[in-house]
């Protein structure tokens, strides 16, 4: 069915949009000292005592919905809060900015991709095995450092996952989270951070984390495929049966 003119050209004005805003976000990336200023602002927090607490997760938070990677920051909040407190500021904060980012995905390209799938029974059948299984994908995806982080929250959120599922899928970040933060803890000082003489977790530490993300990496793979292979297979039974 063709869609009206009107229609068509907001859907051509939102995929522009979204492309310069992509853009935007990789000139700065490359081309801007985002780690320095990154630095700025954390010694910023560091001032503040113990109000730096909300300015951190702001910080987080807007750094996560524009696709600025969070390492340093989790970093720095070893560095300025220990691995406790630390810890919990940027759970809260990552799964906060992650919030956003997916009911953005969600609402602003949502309703694109569902033209985009209206006619494909496989992607169709993928969007609703996913949407079952939210929650165990969810996790699993966290939990693996193999999945970007940032343009998952993103991804999500043009599927069916509910949010629920997505929300609380983000327990899965908890052991990557606390070793980032443990190993800015022992860094000591702001001014060291991203340089190559850091303190570095031990090797022991290290190895149990990219063990679980390699297993998880694997398990959702797996699992992804498999739900999806279901679906496809219900789709074509109810499909067979309708005739």
């Amino acid at each position: 069915m063709k869609l009206p003119p009107k229609k068509t050209l907001s859907i051509i004005g939102q995929i522009i949009g979204a492309i310069i805003v992509i853009v935007d976000l990789i000139f700065l990336a490359k081309f801007l000292p985002i780690q320095e200023y990154l630095r700025d602002a954390l010694q910023w927090v560091e001032s503040l005592g113990t109000t730096g607490i909300i300015a951190f997760m702001v910080i987080y938070i807007l750094a996560t919905v524009l696709f600025i990677p969070g390492s340093l920051l989790t970093l720095g909040a070893g560095v300025i809060f220990k691995v406790v407190l630390g810890s919990v500021c940027v759970f809260v904060a990552a799964t906060l900015g992650a919030t956003v980012a997916f009911l953005v995905g969600r609402y602003l390209a949502r309703g694109w991709v569902e033209k985009r799938i209206a006619g494909n029974e496989k992607f169709q059948a993928i969007d609703k095995a996913v949407a079952r299984e939210g929650l165990k994908i969810v996790l699993l995806t966290r939990l693996s450092p193999v999945f970007p982080f940032n343009l998952l929250n993103y991804a999500f959120g043009l599927t069916k996952v509910s949010l629920a599922d997505y929300f609380f899928g983000s327990v899965g970040m908890i052991p990557g989270t606390i070793m980032y933060v443990y190993i800015g803890s022992l860094a000591g000082d702001l001014a060291t951070l991203g340089t190559p003489g850091q303190a570095t977790a031990p090797d022991g530490l290290t190895w149990a984390i990219k063990i679980i993300g390699g297993v998880a990496a694997l398990a959702v793979t797996v699992y992804v495929t498999k739900i999806a292979k279901n679906a496809l297979e219900t789709e074509i039974v109810s499909g067979n049966n309708d005739q």
